[in-house]
Protein backbone atom coordinates (compact mmCIF):
# COMPACT_ATOMS: atom_id res chain seq x y z
CA UNK A 1 0.00 0.00 0.00
CA UNK A 2 1.78 3.31 -0.90
CA UNK A 3 2.54 5.42 2.00
CA UNK A 4 0.74 9.15 2.18
CA UNK A 5 3.14 11.89 2.37
CA UNK A 6 2.93 13.49 6.23
CA UNK A 7 2.00 16.67 4.44
CA UNK A 8 0.05 15.71 1.80
CA UNK A 9 -3.39 18.02 1.52
CA UNK A 10 -5.94 17.67 -0.96
CA UNK A 11 -9.04 20.32 -0.77
CA UNK A 12 -12.36 19.63 -2.99
CA UNK A 13 -14.67 22.63 -3.97
CA UNK A 14 -14.48 24.94 -6.86
CA UNK A 15 -10.94 26.49 -7.84
CA UNK A 16 -10.29 29.72 -9.87
CA UNK A 17 -6.76 31.12 -10.43
CA UNK A 18 -5.28 33.19 -12.99
CA UNK A 19 -2.58 32.83 -15.54
CA UNK A 20 -2.84 36.42 -17.58
CA UNK A 21 -4.36 39.86 -17.36
CA UNK A 22 -7.95 39.32 -18.26
CA UNK A 23 -7.79 42.67 -19.54
CA UNK A 24 -5.25 41.47 -22.16
CA UNK A 25 -6.34 38.49 -22.33
CA UNK A 26 -9.48 35.75 -23.65
CA UNK A 27 -8.16 33.11 -21.65
CA UNK A 28 -6.76 34.35 -18.75
CA UNK A 29 -7.98 32.05 -15.79
CA UNK A 30 -8.88 28.76 -14.57
CA UNK A 31 -11.91 27.39 -13.88
CA UNK A 32 -13.08 24.03 -12.08
CA UNK A 33 -16.58 23.56 -11.04
CA UNK A 34 -15.85 20.49 -9.37
CA UNK A 35 -11.97 21.30 -8.39
CA UNK A 36 -9.17 19.55 -6.68
CA UNK A 37 -6.55 21.49 -4.84
CA UNK A 38 -2.83 19.57 -4.26
CA UNK A 39 -0.51 20.53 -1.75
CA UNK A 40 2.42 19.66 -0.22
CA UNK A 41 5.23 20.79 2.12
CA UNK A 42 3.17 23.91 1.80
CA UNK A 43 3.36 23.90 -2.14
CA UNK A 44 0.92 23.86 -4.76
CA UNK A 45 1.62 20.05 -6.14
CA UNK A 46 -1.43 20.67 -8.50
CA UNK A 47 -4.57 22.22 -9.34
CA UNK A 48 -7.33 20.97 -11.65
CA UNK A 49 -10.85 18.56 -11.92
CA UNK A 50 -11.58 16.58 -8.98
CA UNK A 51 -12.42 13.53 -11.53
CA UNK A 52 -8.96 14.06 -13.18
CA UNK A 53 -6.85 14.49 -10.33
CA UNK A 54 -8.31 12.36 -7.49
CA UNK A 55 -7.26 9.03 -8.91
CA UNK A 56 -4.14 10.55 -8.62
CA UNK A 57 -3.74 11.12 -5.04
CA UNK A 58 -2.25 7.80 -2.72
CA UNK A 59 -4.49 5.53 -0.99
CA UNK A 60 -5.69 6.95 2.42
CA UNK A 61 -5.23 10.57 1.24
CA UNK A 62 -7.71 12.82 3.46
CA UNK A 63 -9.80 15.23 1.47
CA UNK A 64 -11.43 18.31 2.73
CA UNK A 65 -14.64 18.89 1.28
CA UNK A 66 -15.34 22.24 0.35
CA UNK A 67 -18.02 21.80 -2.33
CA UNK A 68 -20.32 24.72 -2.45
CA UNK A 69 -17.71 26.72 -1.50
CA UNK A 70 -15.03 28.73 -3.67
CA UNK A 71 -10.84 28.42 -3.24
CA UNK A 72 -8.79 30.96 -4.74
CA UNK A 73 -5.30 32.47 -4.53
CA UNK A 74 -4.90 34.39 -0.91
CA UNK A 75 -5.57 37.88 -1.24
CA UNK A 76 -2.48 40.53 -2.02
CA UNK A 77 -2.80 43.86 -0.19
CA UNK A 78 0.20 46.24 -1.91
CA UNK A 79 -0.28 49.18 0.44
CA UNK A 80 -1.37 49.83 3.90
CA UNK A 81 0.22 50.85 7.18
CA UNK A 82 -0.25 48.53 10.50
CA UNK A 83 0.55 51.79 13.16
CA UNK A 84 -2.73 53.29 11.77
CA UNK A 85 -4.49 50.11 12.69
CA UNK A 86 -5.67 52.35 16.04
CA UNK A 87 -6.85 55.27 13.99
CA UNK A 88 -8.88 53.93 11.15
CA UNK A 89 -12.15 55.83 10.10
CA UNK A 90 -10.78 59.20 11.64
CA UNK A 91 -12.69 62.26 10.54
CA UNK A 92 -10.54 65.37 8.74
CA UNK A 93 -10.90 67.42 5.60
CA UNK A 94 -8.30 65.83 3.45
CA UNK A 95 -4.67 64.27 3.82
CA UNK A 96 -2.39 66.64 5.19
CA UNK A 97 -5.15 67.61 7.98
CA UNK A 98 -5.96 64.18 8.66
CA UNK A 99 -1.80 62.96 8.98
CA UNK A 100 -1.18 66.27 11.50
CA UNK A 101 -4.62 65.11 13.63
CA UNK A 102 -4.28 61.40 13.88
CA UNK A 103 -1.70 59.48 12.15
CA UNK A 104 1.39 61.47 13.17
CA UNK A 105 -0.05 61.22 17.17
CA UNK A 106 -0.83 57.71 17.31
CA UNK A 107 2.29 56.69 15.18
CA UNK A 108 4.27 58.35 18.02
CA UNK A 109 3.18 54.62 20.71
CA UNK A 110 4.96 52.26 18.08
CA UNK A 111 8.47 53.03 20.20
CA UNK A 112 7.20 51.27 22.59
CA UNK A 113 7.96 47.46 21.08
CA UNK A 114 5.23 45.82 23.38
CA UNK A 115 2.44 48.13 22.06
CA UNK A 116 3.96 47.70 18.49
CA UNK A 117 3.26 44.41 18.45
CA UNK A 118 0.33 44.31 20.37
CA UNK A 119 -1.01 45.92 17.61
CA UNK A 120 0.45 43.85 14.84
CA UNK A 121 -0.75 40.93 16.21
CA UNK A 122 -4.16 42.61 16.01
CA UNK A 123 -3.84 43.86 12.47
CA UNK A 124 -2.46 40.67 11.11
CA UNK A 125 -5.69 38.75 12.57
CA UNK A 126 -8.01 40.97 10.81
CA UNK A 127 -5.78 40.83 7.41
CA UNK A 128 -6.27 36.90 7.37
CA UNK A 129 -9.59 37.48 8.50
CA UNK A 130 -10.52 39.16 5.25
CA UNK A 131 -8.53 36.38 3.08
CA UNK A 132 -5.43 38.44 2.77
CA UNK A 133 -2.24 36.76 3.12
CA UNK A 134 0.30 38.67 2.17
CA UNK A 135 0.44 42.38 2.49
CA UNK A 136 3.36 45.44 1.75
CA UNK A 137 2.94 47.23 5.34
CA UNK A 138 4.56 50.30 6.08
CA UNK A 139 5.86 50.38 10.19
CA UNK A 140 6.32 53.58 12.08
CA UNK A 141 9.74 55.17 11.79
CA UNK A 142 10.74 53.40 14.89
CA UNK A 143 12.87 50.10 13.84
CA UNK A 144 10.98 48.17 16.53
CA UNK A 145 7.99 48.49 15.22
CA UNK A 146 9.40 46.61 11.70
CA UNK A 147 10.93 44.00 14.21
CA UNK A 148 7.49 43.39 16.11
CA UNK A 149 5.65 43.39 13.01
CA UNK A 150 8.22 40.83 11.39
CA UNK A 151 8.42 38.98 14.77
CA UNK A 152 4.50 38.44 14.98
CA UNK A 153 4.22 37.35 11.14
CA UNK A 154 7.13 35.09 11.34
CA UNK A 155 5.63 33.22 13.85
CA UNK A 156 1.94 32.49 12.19
CA UNK A 157 4.41 31.76 8.55
CA UNK A 158 3.27 34.33 6.59
CA UNK A 159 4.59 36.41 3.92
CA UNK A 160 4.71 39.84 4.08
CA UNK A 161 6.89 42.72 3.18
CA UNK A 162 7.41 45.57 5.13
CA UNK A 163 10.05 48.34 6.15
CA UNK A 164 10.61 51.51 8.73
CA UNK A 165 8.81 54.56 7.27
CA UNK A 166 12.28 56.79 6.67
CA UNK A 167 10.95 60.85 7.18
CA UNK A 168 13.48 63.72 8.65
CA UNK A 169 11.56 66.82 8.05
CA UNK A 170 8.20 68.33 8.03
CA UNK A 171 6.87 66.24 10.71
CA UNK A 172 6.63 66.05 14.23
CA UNK A 173 10.17 65.86 15.86
CA UNK A 174 9.05 63.10 18.05
CA UNK A 175 8.71 61.06 15.02
CA UNK A 176 11.88 62.51 13.45
CA UNK A 177 14.74 60.60 11.99
CA UNK A 178 17.81 61.87 10.34
CA UNK A 179 18.93 61.35 6.91
CA UNK A 180 21.61 58.67 8.57
CA UNK A 181 19.87 57.44 11.05
CA UNK A 182 17.24 56.50 8.59
CA UNK A 183 19.77 54.99 6.00
CA UNK A 184 21.59 53.17 8.82
CA UNK A 185 18.44 51.62 10.14
CA UNK A 186 16.57 50.85 7.31
CA UNK A 187 20.17 48.76 6.86
CA UNK A 188 20.23 47.15 9.81
CA UNK A 189 16.74 45.89 9.49
CA UNK A 190 17.30 44.50 5.78
CA UNK A 191 19.76 42.70 6.72
CA UNK A 192 18.12 41.12 10.26
CA UNK A 193 14.85 40.65 8.33
CA UNK A 194 15.02 40.05 4.29
CA UNK A 195 14.62 37.08 2.72
CA UNK A 196 14.68 35.93 6.86
CA UNK A 197 11.71 33.29 6.36
CA UNK A 198 9.09 34.13 4.34
CA UNK A 199 9.86 37.66 5.09
CA UNK A 200 10.76 40.76 2.52
CA UNK A 201 12.31 44.20 3.27
CA UNK A 202 10.91 47.45 1.60
CA UNK A 203 13.08 50.58 1.55
CA UNK A 204 10.11 52.98 2.92
CA UNK A 205 10.58 56.54 2.49
CA UNK A 206 7.21 57.88 3.64
CA UNK A 207 6.51 60.24 0.75
CA UNK A 208 8.56 63.28 -0.55
CA UNK A 209 7.50 66.18 1.25
CA UNK A 210 8.33 64.49 4.42
CA UNK A 211 12.18 63.57 3.41
CA UNK A 212 15.01 65.74 3.04
CA UNK A 213 17.21 65.68 -0.26
CA UNK A 214 20.19 64.15 1.61
CA UNK A 215 17.23 61.28 2.65
CA UNK A 216 15.97 61.16 -0.73
CA UNK A 217 19.59 60.10 -1.95
CA UNK A 218 20.63 57.39 0.62
CA UNK A 219 17.08 55.67 0.23
CA UNK A 220 18.26 55.34 -3.52
CA UNK A 221 21.85 54.36 -2.78
CA UNK A 222 19.97 51.40 -0.65
CA UNK A 223 17.76 50.87 -3.04
CA UNK A 224 20.58 50.47 -5.83
CA UNK A 225 22.86 48.76 -2.90
CA UNK A 226 19.98 45.94 -2.75
CA UNK A 227 18.44 45.41 -5.73
CA UNK A 228 16.71 42.79 -4.54
CA UNK A 229 14.86 44.76 -1.62
CA UNK A 230 11.08 46.51 -2.19
CA UNK A 231 10.70 49.95 -2.36
CA UNK A 232 7.08 51.23 -1.02
CA UNK A 233 6.26 55.04 -1.21
CA UNK A 234 3.39 57.54 -1.92
CA UNK A 235 2.85 59.97 -5.34
CA UNK A 236 -0.17 61.77 -6.20
CA UNK A 237 -2.16 60.85 -3.91
CA UNK A 238 -3.94 64.59 -3.38
CA UNK A 239 -3.75 67.56 -5.51
CA UNK A 240 -2.54 69.49 -2.26
CA UNK A 241 0.36 67.60 -1.61
CA UNK A 242 0.78 67.83 -5.55
CA UNK A 243 1.34 71.28 -4.93
CA UNK A 244 3.21 71.18 -1.86
CA UNK A 245 5.81 69.40 -3.86
CA UNK A 246 6.10 71.40 -6.32
CA UNK A 247 6.99 74.15 -4.05
CA UNK A 248 9.84 71.77 -2.40
CA UNK A 249 11.30 70.70 -5.95
CA UNK A 250 10.50 73.18 -8.66
CA UNK A 251 13.26 71.65 -10.79
CA UNK A 252 11.59 68.27 -11.09
CA UNK A 253 9.01 67.75 -14.28
CA UNK A 254 6.82 66.01 -12.00
CA UNK A 255 6.33 64.46 -8.47
CA UNK A 256 7.41 60.98 -9.90
CA UNK A 257 10.13 62.48 -11.42
CA UNK A 258 11.42 63.56 -8.23
CA UNK A 259 11.63 59.64 -6.97
CA UNK A 260 13.00 59.18 -10.65
CA UNK A 261 15.78 61.79 -10.25
CA UNK A 262 16.97 59.25 -7.32
CA UNK A 263 16.68 56.13 -8.67
CA UNK A 264 13.52 55.05 -7.20
CA UNK A 265 11.42 53.78 -9.94
CA UNK A 266 12.64 50.34 -11.14
CA UNK A 267 11.42 46.88 -10.37
CA UNK A 268 9.70 46.04 -7.17
CA UNK A 269 9.00 49.48 -6.34
CA UNK A 270 5.73 49.90 -5.33
CA UNK A 271 4.06 53.51 -5.31
CA UNK A 272 0.44 54.53 -3.03
CA UNK A 273 -2.03 55.99 -5.17
CA UNK A 274 -0.71 57.18 -8.50
CA UNK A 275 -3.74 59.46 -8.90
CA UNK A 276 -2.34 62.78 -10.53
CA UNK A 277 0.15 61.04 -13.09
CA UNK A 278 0.47 62.28 -16.43
CA UNK A 279 0.89 60.40 -19.71
CA UNK A 280 4.94 60.70 -19.22
CA UNK A 281 4.62 59.72 -15.82
CA UNK A 282 2.53 56.50 -16.75
CA UNK A 283 5.30 55.65 -19.50
CA UNK A 284 8.29 55.90 -16.90
CA UNK A 285 6.37 53.45 -14.32
CA UNK A 286 5.97 51.33 -17.10
CA UNK A 287 9.46 51.31 -18.66
CA UNK A 288 10.94 51.12 -15.22
CA UNK A 289 8.90 47.89 -14.25
CA UNK A 290 7.20 50.17 -11.33
CA UNK A 291 4.03 49.33 -9.79
CA UNK A 292 0.60 51.59 -8.86
CA UNK A 293 -1.21 50.24 -5.63
CA UNK A 294 -4.82 51.47 -6.39
CA UNK A 295 -6.46 52.88 -2.81
CA UNK A 296 -10.14 53.37 -3.41
CA UNK A 297 -11.64 53.03 -0.41
CA UNK A 298 -8.85 55.94 0.95
CA UNK A 299 -9.00 57.72 -1.83
CA UNK A 300 -12.88 57.86 -1.91
CA UNK A 301 -12.84 58.61 1.97
CA UNK A 302 -9.97 61.24 1.56
CA UNK A 303 -11.61 63.01 -1.57
CA UNK A 304 -8.03 62.58 -3.30
CA UNK A 305 -9.79 61.53 -6.79
CA UNK A 306 -10.10 58.92 -8.91
CA UNK A 307 -7.78 56.34 -9.93
CA UNK A 308 -7.78 56.07 -14.02
CA UNK A 309 -7.77 52.67 -15.13
CA UNK A 310 -8.22 53.18 -18.69
CA UNK A 311 -4.86 55.26 -18.94
CA UNK A 312 -3.28 52.67 -16.83
CA UNK A 313 -3.87 50.20 -18.93
CA UNK A 314 -3.20 52.16 -21.94
CA UNK A 315 0.55 52.47 -20.84
CA UNK A 316 0.87 48.71 -19.24
CA UNK A 317 1.46 50.28 -16.03
CA UNK A 318 1.66 46.88 -13.33
CA UNK A 319 -1.37 47.76 -11.48
CA UNK A 320 -2.65 45.73 -7.91
CA UNK A 321 -5.31 46.62 -5.30
CA UNK A 322 -4.76 48.19 -1.48
CA UNK A 323 -6.84 49.13 1.52
CA UNK A 324 -4.43 51.62 2.53
CA UNK A 325 -5.45 51.12 5.67
CA UNK A 326 -6.03 53.31 7.94
CA UNK A 327 -6.75 55.79 5.16
CA UNK A 328 -8.39 53.09 3.85
CA UNK A 329 -11.42 52.30 5.55
CA UNK A 330 -11.80 48.36 5.32
CA UNK A 331 -9.09 45.70 5.55
CA UNK A 332 -11.56 43.89 3.36
CA UNK A 333 -10.11 42.78 0.09
CA UNK A 334 -14.02 42.25 -1.62
CA UNK A 335 -14.91 45.66 0.25
CA UNK A 336 -11.58 47.28 -1.96
CA UNK A 337 -12.71 45.73 -4.97
CA UNK A 338 -16.46 47.48 -4.46
CA UNK A 339 -15.20 50.68 -4.45
CA UNK A 340 -13.09 50.51 -7.15
CA UNK A 341 -15.57 49.17 -9.15
CA UNK A 342 -17.24 52.53 -8.66
CA UNK A 343 -13.97 54.47 -8.97
CA UNK A 344 -13.98 52.86 -12.44
CA UNK A 345 -17.29 53.31 -13.44
CA UNK A 346 -17.30 57.55 -12.31
CA UNK A 347 -14.16 57.75 -14.36
CA UNK A 348 -16.00 56.67 -17.54
CA UNK A 349 -14.71 52.71 -17.76
CA UNK A 350 -15.34 49.56 -16.53
CA UNK A 351 -14.00 46.99 -14.40
CA UNK A 352 -15.07 43.30 -14.69
CA UNK A 353 -15.59 41.37 -11.59
CA UNK A 354 -12.38 38.53 -13.01
CA UNK A 355 -10.21 41.42 -13.38
CA UNK A 356 -11.09 42.86 -10.00
CA UNK A 357 -10.05 38.94 -8.85
CA UNK A 358 -7.03 39.16 -10.92
CA UNK A 359 -5.53 42.60 -9.45
CA UNK A 360 -6.01 41.06 -5.88
CA UNK A 361 -3.70 37.67 -6.74
CA UNK A 362 -1.91 37.33 -9.81
CA UNK A 363 -2.10 41.27 -10.58
CA UNK A 364 -0.42 41.77 -7.40
CA UNK A 365 2.08 38.55 -7.28
CA UNK A 366 3.29 40.13 -10.91
CA UNK A 367 3.31 43.58 -9.66
CA UNK A 368 5.41 42.31 -6.86
CA UNK A 369 7.59 40.71 -9.09
CA UNK A 370 6.61 37.29 -7.33
CA UNK A 371 4.73 35.28 -10.00
CA UNK A 372 5.63 32.14 -9.52
CA UNK A 373 5.99 32.40 -6.05
CA UNK A 374 2.64 33.79 -5.41
CA UNK A 375 -0.41 34.32 -6.73
CA UNK A 376 -1.92 31.13 -8.07
CA UNK A 377 -1.90 27.66 -8.42
CA UNK A 378 0.61 26.96 -10.71
CA UNK A 379 2.26 23.92 -9.16
CA UNK A 380 5.73 25.08 -7.00
CA UNK A 381 3.74 28.27 -5.94
CA UNK A 382 3.34 28.60 -2.50
CA UNK A 383 0.12 27.54 -0.81
CA UNK A 384 -1.70 30.51 0.28
CA UNK A 385 -5.13 30.40 -0.49
CA UNK A 386 -8.80 31.37 1.04
CA UNK A 387 -12.13 29.67 0.99
CA UNK A 388 -14.96 31.53 -0.31
CA UNK A 389 -18.56 31.29 0.88
CA UNK A 390 -21.58 32.68 -1.04
CA UNK A 391 -23.65 31.09 1.74
CA UNK A 392 -22.46 33.25 4.46
CA UNK A 393 -24.96 36.20 4.70
CA UNK A 394 -28.47 36.01 3.73
CA UNK A 395 -28.40 38.83 1.32
CA UNK A 396 -24.88 36.91 -0.45
CA UNK A 397 -26.93 33.31 -0.58
CA UNK A 398 -29.77 34.90 -1.94
CA UNK A 399 -28.04 36.84 -4.86
CA UNK A 400 -25.57 34.02 -5.79
CA UNK A 401 -28.41 31.17 -5.95
CA UNK A 402 -29.65 32.33 -9.24
CA UNK A 403 -25.99 33.59 -10.85
CA UNK A 404 -25.86 32.19 -14.35
CA UNK A 405 -22.01 32.97 -14.85
CA UNK A 406 -18.60 32.92 -13.23
CA UNK A 407 -18.56 36.65 -13.72
CA UNK A 408 -21.96 37.22 -12.03
CA UNK A 409 -20.73 35.18 -8.80
CA UNK A 410 -17.49 37.04 -8.81
CA UNK A 411 -19.44 40.11 -9.25
CA UNK A 412 -21.98 39.11 -6.01
CA UNK A 413 -18.75 38.26 -4.11
CA UNK A 414 -17.30 41.90 -4.45
CA UNK A 415 -20.02 43.64 -4.12
CA UNK A 416 -21.90 41.75 -1.41
CA UNK A 417 -19.13 40.40 0.12
CA UNK A 418 -16.73 40.86 3.45
CA UNK A 419 -14.97 38.93 5.93
CA UNK A 420 -17.91 37.52 6.12
CA UNK A 421 -17.50 36.02 3.08
CA UNK A 422 -13.89 34.13 4.08
CA UNK A 423 -14.58 30.78 5.51
CA UNK A 424 -10.89 29.98 6.11
CA UNK A 425 -7.67 31.41 5.50
CA UNK A 426 -4.59 28.98 4.18
CA UNK A 427 -0.78 30.39 4.52
CA UNK A 428 1.83 28.02 3.69
CA UNK A 429 -0.81 24.86 3.75
CA UNK A 430 -1.31 25.28 7.08
CA UNK A 431 -4.50 27.02 8.27
CA UNK A 432 -4.72 30.06 10.00
CA UNK A 433 -7.62 31.37 9.99
CA UNK A 434 -11.24 29.49 10.23
CA UNK A 435 -14.42 31.67 10.04
CA UNK A 436 -16.00 31.52 13.63
CA UNK A 437 -12.99 30.34 15.43
CA UNK A 438 -10.58 32.38 17.56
Amino acid sequence: MPIVPATLQAYRASLLHFHADPAFSEEAHAWHADGLLIVADGKVVAAGDYAQLQPTLPLGTQIVDYRGKLIVPGFIDTHLHFPQTEMIASPAPGLLPWLETYTFPTERAFEDPAHARNVAEFFLDELLRCGTTTAMVYGSVHPQSVDAFFGASEARGLRMVAGKVMMDRNCPEFLRDTAESGARESEELIQRWHKHGRSLYAITPRFVPTSTNEQMHLAGELARAYPDTYLQTHVSENEDECRWVRELHPQARSYLDVYDQYGMLRPRAMFGHCIWLDERDRARMAETSSAAAICPTSNLFLGSGLFDFERADAAKVLLSLATDVGGGTSFSMLQTMNEAYKVARLKGSYLPALRMFYLATLGAARAMQLEGTLGNFTAGTEADFIVLDKQSTPLLERRTAGCQSLEELLFAFALLGDDRAVAATYSGGQCVHVRGQG
